[in-house]
């Protein structure tokens, strides 16, 4: 199962969202990989990465020109501090890469690069820039599904079609079997009524909201600091036991299906 969580606006939360609930996957047990394609490498940062070797923008950056098979990807995973979560991590290299590599179509680089790693993995997460780039996009094309943060925001709300309209017209070009998998509610205040009218104009939509929803709490930005995913941070925080259930959500529906992604 491979999942990208996107979202074409900054803020939402996407590196939390992405590192929590795969320290989670990987606590309960399942092998997992995090890809963190966004240039600020907020998620390698907050698993511990501190820049010295090689990163995803090396990996990519080796497929350019490259004609025979793809190089060797367990090269440029790092082994993080806890059991069974592995990092491949970004790097400001991604910047200035990204042109030469949409100039040369290697859009279905890291799709390719997953799939040499199929079986090696049970999990794998994908965190991704806050824009529909060629980064973006390449996430969007190796993924099975996609998850959407939602930062409960009146600017998200009214990204919310534009992003559906994106998703659509990728799959419909390049990755057919992609699932929204669902939108990921964060930072939730429930004493306060925008939040929950938001919420409820999503589900009126036929957006498929998952529960519960995530709130918000200084102990993540403490994890952040100290470079620990709260299931180790903070294992009896509430925002914790927030995760936890939103991951076995994840994990008892799975992907709901790619009829999911359509025009609302």
């Amino acid at each position: 199962m491979k999942r990208v969580v996107f979202n074409q606006k900054g803020g939402v939360g996407k590196s939390s969202i992405s590192v929590n609930l795969a320290a989670i996957s990987a606590e309960q047990g399942l092998k997992t990989l995090l890809v963190d394609l966004d240039v600020q490498g907020n998620s390698s940062h907050y698993l511990g990465w501190d820049g010295d070797g090689p990163s995803v923008a090396d990996l990519f950056k080796q497929t350019v020109g490259w004609f025979g098979s793809l190089p060797e990807p367990d090269e440029y995973l790092y082994q993080t501090a806890w059991p069974n979560l592995f990092l491949l991590p970004a790097s400001e290299g991604l910047g200035p890469l990204e042109r030469e590599l949409e100039m040369r179509y290697k859009i279905f680089k890291l799709r390719d690069t997953l799939a040499a790693l199929e079986g090696e993995f049970d999990r794998v997460y994908i965190d991704t820039p806050p824009n529909f780039n060629f980064y973006s996009k390449a996430a969007l094309i190796a993924a099975d599904s996609v998850l959407i943060p939602f930062d409960c925001d009146g600017f998200s709300a009214q990204a919310i079609t534009r992003l559906m309209d994106n998703l659509l017209e990728l799959k419909s070009d390049h990755n057919p079997k992609l699932a929204l998998e669902g939108i990921v509610v964060n930072q939730f205040n429930p004493q306060a009524r925008l939040p929950r009218q938001l919420v409820t104009e999503l589900i009126d939509k036929g957006l498929p909201v998952l529960s519960p929803e995530l709130g918000s709490s200084v102990k993540l930005r403490e994890s952040h600091q100290a470079q620990a995913p709260l299931c180790h941070f903070a294992p009896k925080h509430k925002l914790t036991a927030q995760f936890r259930a939103l991951w076995q959500t994840l994990e008892q529906e799975s992907v709901v299906g790619s009829e999911t992604l359509e025009h609302r």
